[in-house]
């Protein structure tokens, strides 16, 4: 009986021992910082729809924390070496979520300006071109990665998807930043974030057509 307990109490603490490393693997530093931008989602939400007046401010300075911890999490991922499978689904997630809620509230609640006099759906076009994109390049995606390896390595980030983030950030920091009044020339500001935001729609749709292509090659060999 004895040596049956002091068995179990080192299976016990093996077990323990397992538990221990499988969650330090989980919870890498990458992974925290990619879950913290999942949590700010809710923030960002609620900062919006204030109507106090350093609620722009708060909004917008949680995008761009979101932003650049989106390239620190990469970075450190990779100079680490601690790229993980539940870190590299979850990443492409959080994106989207931050992605998708902006374009949803800034659809939902456009600024009175100029810009948009005749022209309401000026912000719904690029929006649904969008996160249309990301959905299909989400599906399309979960089906490569049944596929073989080469089909896999067709729909990795090529330069075309990194250009299309960039000018995706920038150009919803800038229509972020733009709803404050304080703001001298608010009026060039949001017409810069448009065009940007445009510029990154059409990116999108492009990158979308390259990787279809590229997969439609590998299908045909």
């Amino acid at each position: 009986m004895g040596g049956d307990r002091i068995q179990s109490e080192v299976n016990g603490s093996c077990k323990g021992g397992g538990e221990g490393e499988r969650r330090s693997k989980l919870l890498t530093l990458p992974t925290v910082l990619t879950l913290g931008r999942v949590a700010a989602v809710p923030l960002l939400v609620s900062t919006f729809y204030m109507n106090n007046s350093w609620a722009t401010s708060a909004t917008t300075s949680i995008f761009i924390a979101a932003a650049v911890t989106d390239w620190l999490d990469g970075y450190i991922a990779r100079k680490m070496q601690i790229v993980t499978p539940f870190g590299a689904f979850l990443d492409p997630v959080a994106d989207k979520l931050m992605v998708a809620a902006t374009l949803v509230m800034l659809c939902t609640k456009p600024l009175e300006a100029a810009i948009f006099e005749g022209v309401p759906w000026l912000l719904t076009v690029p929006s649904i071109a969008i996160i249309g994109r990301e959905i299909t390049m989400s599906a399309v995606r979960e089906w490569a990665a049944s596929q073989n390896t080469k089909v896999l390595k067709a729909v990795a980030v090529n330069n075309l998807g990194k250009w299309k983030t960039a000018t995706q950030m920038i150009a919803l920091i800038i229509l972020l930043a733009s709803r404050d009044s304080s703001l001298l020339d608010q009026d060039g500001l949001l017409a810069s974030g448009v065009i940007l935001l445009y510029i990154s729609a059409g990116l999108s749709l492009w990158s979308l057509v390259v990787y279809v292509q590229n997969i439609w090659r590998i299908l045909l060999k």
